[in-house]
This record gives C-alpha cells, structure tokens and sequence, in this order.
C-alpha cells in the first residue's frame, strides 16, 4: 500500500523527486521489451545468442536465454511452462523456440513447428543443425548435406578446427564472415523452402530471430 503525503508536502522537491523517479521507474518496466529464448541445445545456441544479448542497451530490452538439452515436442512444452510462469509486467512480449531437424523423426519435427504457432510460440529452426546459420556468413548453400560435414566447412572457413562448444563462436564468425550475407542466404532458402519443414534441407530461420535482437543494437560507434 502506498504511502500518503500531507498536501502541505506534495509541493515540496523532495516529493516531487520521488514523483518523478517512481513515473520513470513505471516507463521503464512498461516500455523495455522482454524476449525468451528456450533453446534445444545447453551451449551451442545459447552462447551465441548470450554474445548478441551483451551487445543490447538493457534499458531498452531484456533477453532471457534458457538452454534446455531437450528435443523437438518436449522442449515446444517446456517453453510453453515457462513462458506462462511469468505474468502482469514481468510477462515475455515474445518467446522464440530454438531447435533442429538433426536425426529426429520427421513428425516430431514438423509438429513442433506446428505446436509453436498454434501456441503463439515463434519457431527458430534449422535443417539439419544451428551451424549452418554459421556457414551461411561464407557460403550460399543451395543442396543438403548431412550435419556430419558442417564441421569440415566451418574449419576450412575459421582457419582452424571447429569446435561445437566455442563460446567465442559469435566473434569468429563475424571477423571473418558476414552476418548481412548469412540473412540473405537464409532468407532465400526460407523463401524458396519446399513444405513441410522437415523436406527443407537446407533451410534455417535462425536469421529471423537475429533480425528481431539487431533491432535493438545501439548505432556503431556508441
């Protein structure tokens, strides 16, 4: 409950101090947007979008990134619980869903996708795994490869050996490749993607989600 103030102390600069800190205070929770981000895998996609997180204003938006370890349906249904712990002002304006194809079957994966939209979840997925959002900063891809062989790619690129796990992937990538070239080739392979999802190989939305963060990016220099 809040506290009263005498009238004969509501003219007085402190109270209008307070005033005018609690009003910017409120602004700030009702205008700073919220992301969560529920990723399949422990360390590969959150530390990649842990290093676009950093690079953000957090008086302008916060980005929660859970990595789950977990698959396709399961990971849609532990999304949706998280998602739905938080309400009011602490509540996500958006929750994106980070998976692959991998080896999973095929209605697993379509249905995730699926499940996602019909839960006003956004899915980021990539066919067949996350590092060919990587590959795509050196190289457009046209015909599917097997996952197996991203890492020969990506370390002939890097100039050394691939490692899943690098958690100075964001940097590297970006030193050497492009990030607005990775957007428009995925793009172009999202576009012209045969349906359902799981028959597009290659095909990763990753470059949506990445758009959305770069909104918020101070301009270079600052």
């Amino acid at each position: 409950m809040r506290h009263r103030v005498k009238l004969s102390d509501q003219n007085k600069d402190w109270h209008r101090r307070r005033v005018r800190s609690l009003a910017r205070k409120e602004s700030f929770r009702a205008e700073r947007k919220r992301f969560l981000i529920v990723c399949e895998g422990g360390r590969t996609e959150p530390d990649y979008f842990n290093a676009i997180r950093r690079i953000l204003p957090r008086h302008v938006v916060e980005v929660v990134i859970e990595g789950q370890g977990m698959n396709t349906i399961t990971l849609v249904r532990e999304a949706i619980k998280l998602r739905n712990e938080k309400s009011g002002i602490d509540s996500y304006d958006e929750t994106w869903v980070v998976f692959d194809k991998d080896d999973f079957p095929v209605h697993d994966f379509d249905n995730a996708v699926k499940m996602c939209k019909q839960y006003r979840l956004k899915p980021v997925y990539s066919n067949q795994a996350f590092e060919l959002w990587y590959i795509l900063h050196f190289e457009a891809r046209q015909t599917g490869i097997h996952r197996n062989q991203y890492k020969r790619i990506l370390t002939r690129h890097l100039g050394e050996t691939y490692r899943k796990n690098d958690a100075g992937m964001f940097d590297k990538i970006n030193a050497k490749g492009s990030e607005a070239e990775a957007i428009r080739r995925a793009k172009r392979l999202h576009k012209d993607a045969p349906k359902p999802p799981s028959s597009a190989n290659p095909c990763t939305t990753v470059y949506a989600l990445v758009e959305e963060l770069n909104k918020f990016k101070p301009p270079a220099g600052e």
